[in-house]
């Protein structure tokens, strides 16, 4: 289905996560010496957008679809992923994960932003009018405008490359 535009920030932002998620798979297996600038990314990204991504799908956006009974369970597994996740990025910003918990985090991040993309997105487009939809625009702008407009760039170690 088409995104509708409302929603295009969001999914941008989702873009950032999955590539961030490609380059840890096709990293795989990480080296333990390689640890420490994977987590270094992943705090960066969490600390310039992913927090702020966040908060405003559980101010804005799942409220919206929390509208439409079809969808509450949908929005409540998500919110739960959300805390899950949390505590991977905290353990990332602790530099506490292993190769195993960072391939386990990148799984994780896939699935939730699928889940979003093609569950949440997808009802709530097929649910919510025009109107609605550019209303929920409005206030997601706003509530992402704190969050950095590019992706984080790699850092030498955390750069993939085809030699891999």
């Amino acid at each position: 289905m088409l995104r509708d535009k409302s929603l295009i920030p969001l999914s941008h932002q989702h873009q950032h996560a999955l590539a961030l998620c490609v380059r840890i798979d096709r990293a795989t297996p990480v080296p333990n010496a390689d640890l420490e600038a994977w987590q270094a990314e992943i705090a960066q990204h969490f600390q310039q957008e992913i927090s702020i991504h966040f908060a405003a799908e559980e101010s804005v956006l799942f409220p919206a679809a929390r509208e439409f009974a079809e969808l509450a369970p949908v929005v409540e597994e998500l919110l739960a992923e959300h805390a899950v996740l949390c505590e991977d990025f905290a353990s990332a910003q602790e530099r506490r994960m292993t190769a195993q918990s960072l391939r386990a985090f990148a799984q994780r991040l896939t699935a939730h932003v699928r889940k979003e993309e093609r569950q949440l997105f997808e009802g709530m487009q097929k649910r919510m009018s025009g109107e609605s939809l550019a209303k929920l625009g409005l206030h997601l702008d706003n509530a992402l405008k704190d969050a950095a407009q590019a992706c984080v760039l790699p850092s030498e170690t955390t750069r993939w490359t085809a030699k891999r």
